[in-house]
């Protein structure tokens, strides 16, 4: 009964489908899985973060100065 639960809540969240069965696993060719083209988006995405947290501590620091 806890297997079927346990299935049933797997089905429902939409994982069940990704898990593979024993019959399901195929010989893969091997391939690095980070490039460096990952690694460069990675880099500009915290790059953007910082930059727009960056801006807003400024402008609220700006504010904050115009006020007084």
């Amino acid at each position: 009964m806890a297997s079927f639960a346990l299935d049933l809540v797997l089905w429902l969240s939409g994982v069940r489908g990704h898990i593979p069965r024993l019959d399901d696993f195929r010989p893969v060719p091997a391939a690095p899985t980070a490039g460096i083209g990952y690694i460069v988006r990675a880099l500009a995405i915290m790059a953007t973060v910082f930059a727009a947290l960056s801006l807003a501590i400024w402008g609220t620091v700006w504010i904050a100065i115009q006020l007084l």
